[in-house]
């Protein structure tokens, strides 16, 4: 076994037992892979519903061999970065995409407020201003 499997992180698979409607294992796999809770289970009940032995022997496998989330690894987590972590676990190239173009578009003002400060323009403005007072 290795020491991966030992430690735990919050991108490890495991059964929420603060979420749980029977043994956590939904609440834990909407979590891993960034889903909404309620989607997960009804995605659950369906296949519970389309494929009765296989969803069902799936779920007791998940309940039996899953460990439990321990309980302080969600400490110091807000609404804002559990956010953030969901959505980069279903789209991580998604959310990346929006953050290099978030960076460049930040990246242009700063060039433009450089060329600004750096220009005649802005020395006149300056003493524009200083006649005004």
């Amino acid at each position: 076994m290795s020491n991966y499997s030992r430690t735990p992180g919050p991108r490890r698979l495991y059964k929420d037992p603060e979420s749980k409607m029977l043994f956590g294992v939904c609440a834990g796999v909407a979590d891993y892979f960034g889903f909404d809770v309620t989607i997960t289970r009804g995605v659950a009940l369906l296949g519970l519903i389309i494929f009765p032995p296989t969803t069902f022997l799936a779920y007791v496998v998940l309940a039996v061999l899953l460990p439990r989330k321990p309980l302080g690894l969600d400490l110091g987590k807000d609404e804002l970065s559990d956010h953030l972590q969901r959505s980069v676990r279903a789209a991580p190239h998604a959310t990346l995409d929006q953050i290099r173009h978030r960076f460049r578009e930040v990246d242009g003002r700063l060039q433009r407020l450089e060329k600004y400060l750096t220009s005649q323009r802005f020395k006149l403005d300056r003493e524009f201003e200083a006649l005004k007072d």
